[in-house]
């Protein structure tokens, strides 16, 4: 059984950074890594992805404002949030793919306000 488990989540305010971090129970090597986030009464939504060729997107929204990027050798993957606004308060998931299995964390709450 994979456990994924996010930290790095708090309150901040608008123009702020955050970095988030999901390690798993074991090495994410040879796996397709993700982050979503859901807002209040928003659908879950794919934020960034990094495959496990270290191919990289993002939403639109986040592009050039957030980062993801991995180490497996720690078996984490972090999402580093700069230049944070309200539209980006929510929780935030991890998600690893393997073949045809897919494990999600508990998620983190992320808040920006002032």
């Amino acid at each position: 059984q994979v456990q994924l488990v996010e930290s790095g989540g708090g309150l901040v305010q608008p123009g702020g950074s955050l970095r988030l971090s999901c390690t798993a129970s074991g090495t994410i090597f040879g796996w397709d890594m993700g982050w979503y986030r859901q807002a209040p009464g928003k659908q879950r939504e794919l934020v960034a992805s990094i495959s496990k060729r270290d191919r990289t997107s993002y939403t639109d929204s986040v592009k050039g404002r957030f980062t993801i990027s991995r180490d497996n050798a720690k078996g984490t993957v972090y999402l580093q949030m700069n230049g944070l606004n309200p539209d980006d308060t929510a929780v935030y998931y991890c998600n690893a793919r393997y073949m045809d299995e897919s494990w999600w964390g508990q998620g983190t709450q992320v808040t920006v306000s002032s």
